[in-house]
């Protein structure tokens, strides 16, 4: 049956049924508020980011009044609840409210400054903190992936090409960590076990989820971090979203799936960094127990022939990558 507007897949663009939860070709989990649809409301929707950005030097200037004051403690609480698996999209609707309920509140604290809170406080934190907490993520998946390259049949350009991924999200947890990221969870879970590791298509299709995920989240963070006026910062998750684009095209290849390249414009699945953590509890990544337990652990970034391990953005203020 032809329909106007069909489905399509966001991880893969495999045309998918008006009832599919779950695409039958890469087994992405579809959620309907991550879609894009033929409607006039698409269009708005890209009408009022645009004039978000316009917006940004009267939004630095309510923040610097104290609007920020209140609204990041409830941006640090509302980061902890996400990461609770019971978290619910009208749990995260309440959220929302009451943090813009906040930011009106703030007004009234004129007098307030910055200098006057610890930064722990600044949303800005909140974003480098789900940024370290999904690169840890990200480390131990990679890392396990390569403690396992013989039951996976890893090896040679692939082996290489993963070994690389591994040292470039370990350098992004080290700079999300030295400009104030904390970490919210270093215990990790994976949607199919212990057999993402001994299967070479359940593990690609895991890379696949997660590295679509970051893009995601990382181009969240550019629109973020250039409201609250940090072009610099903004510039930075555009280079981490660029490398993490790499590694989706290269999984793609290791895996076999043509064209590598497949994405001309990297879907969006969040409104925020904040909705990163659950998103991803309700993908499966953040319920370990018993043999479905991996815990992050550094490793080594020493790989050879890997280049630009710094972040660079004009006037920049960050601490480059510890």
């Amino acid at each position: 049956m032809t329909h106007d507007n069909p489905r399509f897949c966001p991880q893969c663009g495999h045309v998918l049924n008006l009832t599919s939860q779950q695409c039958e070709a890469c087994h992405a989990q579809i959620d309907d508020r991550f879609m894009l649809k033929h409607d006039p409301k698409v269009k708005q929707a890209t009408d009022n980011l645009i004039a978000s950005f316009a917006a940004s030097g009267s939004r630095r200037a309510f923040f610097k009044k104290g609007a920020v004051i209140a609204a990041s403690g409830v941006a640090a609480t509302a980061l902890g609840a996400a990461f609770m698996p019971e978290l619910s999209s009208a749990a995260a609707r309440q959220t929302q409210a009451q943090t813009q309920a906040s930011l009106k509140a703030g007004l009234q604290q004129k007098n307030q400054t910055l200098s006057n809170y610890k930064s722990a406080q600044d949303p800005i934190v909140t974003i480098l903190t789900v940024a370290r907490t999904a690169e840890q993520l990200a480390v131990t998946f990679y890392s396990n992936g390569l403690s396992n390259a013989d039951k996976l049949g890893l090896k040679g350009d692939n082996l290489t090409y993963l070994q690389a991924a591994l040292a470039e999200e370990q350098i992004h947890q080290q700079f999300f960590a030295a400009n104030g990221g904390q970490s919210l969870t270093e215990t990790f879970s994976f949607p199919h076990g212990p057999q993402t590791f001994t299967d070479l298509k359940t593990f690609i299709d895991t890379q696949q989820q997660l590295e679509g995920v970051f893009d995601s989240a990382f181009l969240a963070a550019i629109k973020e971090f250039a409201q609250l006026g940090r072009p610099d910062l903004a510039q930075i998750a555009g280079q981490v979203a660029c490398i993490e684009a790499e590694h989706r095209a290269l999984g793609r290849a290791i895996g076999g799936l043509s064209p590598a390249d497949n994405w001309a414009f990297t879907p969006i699945y969040l409104g925020s960094v904040a909705d990163a953590p659950a998103l991803v509890t309700k993908a499966g990544y953040l319920s370990p127990k018993g043999d479905n337990s991996y815990t992050y652990k550094a490793v080594s970034t020493n790989v050879a022939g890997l280049e630009q391990t710094k972040p660079f953005a004009v006037s920049s203020s960050v601490v480059g990558n510890g």
